[in-house]
């Protein structure tokens, strides 16, 4: 399980830069908020008035974004099995949950399913190649000499703009298109640190398994590749898919 306090002051952080273009594609009344994370977007989505349910796979999150967002209905649950009923949503959002699960055209029908006719989505994903916020701390790994395997990505085959919308549309949707999120962002690279590795996510979980002394090499790999992002931050690249569900 990933340490959310951790996680929020980390990877959340990062992510919360896409929420303001998701919600430009998907906000209605009922919004589905899937992998929610710390409840980044649940929290923006209820400032603009949706009434939001908020579903994610581990519990410590589902427990942060209950805490902080008692007006937001909160369910456990794991992707491709949601817990609702055929079009019971006017939109879902979801900020960079279907890069992590193991059947993107079962999840996208399943997605699909929950939607009401008529209805937007909008998902995020990481462009890995632009990835330097956490590509930095593989490449420090790297750097170290410490044997790593990363584990294994499902999404890889799934992930370029012109693949996604193919499994939008076989999924039932249409007017699917992809645009690019740039930006940089900006955080002090030692706390970036210790909120990535404290955060225990399925990546860099590894780091603090290690012994001491190899830490210490990893972060100061790590501390010498980040150097040059510290004043004006990583650059980062995301895919924003969106959609619509057919009116028929």
């Amino acid at each position: 399980m990933t340490n959310a306090e951790a996680y929020d002051r980390g990877f959340a952080q990062l992510s919360s830069h896409t929420v303001g273009p998701l919600l430009n594609r998907a906000c209605a009344p009922r919004l589905l908020d899937v992998g929610c994370g710390t409840g980044v977007v649940t929290s923006a989505a209820l400032a603009l008035g949706a009434e939001v349910t908020a579903v994610d796979a581990d519990p410590g999150m589902l427990e942060l974004t209950a805490r902080r967002h008692p007006y937001a209905t909160i369910r456990q649950a794991v992707l491709p099995d949601l817990p609702f009923d055929d079009g019971e949503f006017d939109a879902i959002a979801g900020n960079f949950i279907i890069n992590h699960v193991p059947d993107t055209a079962r999840t996208l029908k399943e997605l699909h399913r929950v939607l009401r006719p008529g209805g937007t989505i909008a998902l995020t994903w990481w462009k890995s190649d632009e990835m330097t916020a956490t590509n930095v701390f593989a490449d420090a790994i790297a750097a170290a000499g410490v044997p790593y395997e990363p584990p294994a990505r499902p999404f890889t085959g799934n992930d370029t703009p012109r693949r996604f919308t193919e499994l939008l549309e076989a999924a039932g949707f249409e007017a699917a298109a992809v645009d690019a999120v740039r930006w940089r962002h900006r955080v002090d690279p030692a706390t970036w640190w210790d909120d990535i590795v404290q955060a225990g996510g399925p990546r860099f979980a590894m780091i603090a398994r290690q012994p001491p002394e190899t830490v210490e090499r990893i972060r100061a790999c790590y501390t010498r590749l980040a150097a040059p992002y510290e004043r004006e931050g990583f650059p980062v690249c995301a895919y924003l898919a969106h959609a619509t569900r057919s009116g028929l």
